[in-house]
Parts: structure tokens; sequence; C-alpha cells
């Protein structure tokens, strides 16, 4: 797997070969990327084993769903705030590049 990501990082380096900003440029589409890949990934997982949480509270307790269904949705929320954030930084390495100087 760590071949993998090293040969997507090096032909990601060739396909946009030239000068210095133009490297760093495809290192940040390649960076923006995963770090969106991994958020999203992240976040399913969260929601997945929330929407369990709450099913399963609910089928024990069902006089609690409606309790429990509005702390699922805060959570939800808080839960799809991470990955906005990684959106947002995200647009910042693609267009207003800290790195370029």
């Amino acid at each position: 797997m760590k071949k993998f990501f090293l040969l997507m990082a090096a032909f990601a380096g060739f396909a946009f070969a030239g000068e210095g900003e133009s490297i760093i440029q495809a290192y940040s589409v390649v960076a923006a990327g995963v770090g969106l890949g991994l958020a999203a990934l992240g976040g399913a997982i969260g929601m997945g084993n929330t929407a369990a949480a709450t099913i399963a509270g609910t089928a024990r307790n069902p006089g609690l769903g409606g309790k429990l269904m509005t702390t699922m949705f805060i959570a939800l929320a808080m839960i799809e705030a991470q990955v906005i954030y990684t959106l947002v930084i995200a647009l910042i390495a693609l267009y207003a590049n800290p790195f370029l100087g």
C-alpha cells in the first residue's frame, strides 16, 4: 500500500513537472484530494455509528425515540462540520495557497 501512494505521488509530480511553483500546486491538489477522502471516510463511519446507536436505543426504549432522534441530529451536524472544515482547508490549499509565497 505504501508503494502505491509513493507511486501516485511520484506520478503527480511528473504530471505537473516544471518550476517549483507548479510542483507545490500539484502536491496541493493531491493533498486536498487525499484529505477530503479521509475526512469523508471518517464522517461516514461516524454517521453510521451514530445512526446504529440511535436505532439500538430506540429499539430498547421506544419512549425515548424523540429525544434520541434530536440528539442524533445534533451529533450528525457536528460530524458533518468536521468534513466541511476539511473542505475549507482544501479549498484554501488549492486557491489561496500559502506555500507559494
